[in-house]
């Protein structure tokens, strides 16, 4: 631990003094400024307790909602939950945003299809956009399937698509989609969170 000394102690408490003074002398009124209470923008919200979407660490969240004149439910804030034994309130970068992956105006909240050679996106519903994405699904794998190998092994593959499992999925949905790209005859399998 430093030690202070006498005359360093007053120039230091002269030098805050003077900036105080200052600070008055510019418009700032000290005075007023400790009478005004700072009102949270989460003050009375409804607190909801959540896990990260982004990877399989499974962070903890606190999202903070305010209901609204009108009925609706506005999310104010959302941050890492300090009673957490994983996390203890701290976001990696990613889980840091996960405000702007709720209320971001940019966010896409609907299938968009770019043509080949299209430059620009088009809107498409559900249903269609997973019809073709079936259809590219079907016709890659039949442009690719391979039965036997060169030493004439049965092999039935498929080696024009791979498929990347997400970070966020749980066990489970990890061993349901290996088993379905496996049945599908797919090869290339990873993880993203490995990628």
């Amino acid at each position: 631990m430093a030690i202070v000394t006498r005359q360093e102690f007053l120039k230091l408490a002269g030098i805050g003094t003077a900036g105080v003074l200052v600070v008055s002398e510019l418009g700032f009124d000290v005075a007023r400024a400790s009478e005004i209470k700072q009102q949270l923008r989460i003050a009375g919200a409804t607190e909801a307790h959540s896990v990260c979407p982004y990877c399989a660490v499974g962070c903890s969240l606190i999202a903070y909602t305010r209901k609204e004149a009108d009925g609706s439910i506005k999310l104010l804030q959302i941050e890492g939950d300090p009673d957490s034994p994983i996390n203890e309130g701290r976001l990696c970068p990613k889980g840091a945003t996960s405000m702007q992956l709720a209320s971001s105006e940019r966010r896409v909240d609907q299938p968009l299809y770019r043509a080949p050679g299209a430059t620009a996106w088009q809107k498409m519903s559900w249903d269609d956009i997973l019809d073709k994405i079936a259809q590219r699904f079907k016709d890659a794998r039949d442009q690719t399937f391979v039965a036997t190998d060169k030493k004439g092994n049965v092999v039935n593959r498929t080696e024009g698509i791979a498929f990347a499992g997400g970070a966020a999925f749980s066990s489970e949905e990890g061993y349901f989609a290996t088993k379905v790209m496996r049945g599908l005859g797919l090869t290339y399998l990873e993880q993203q969170a490995r990628v």
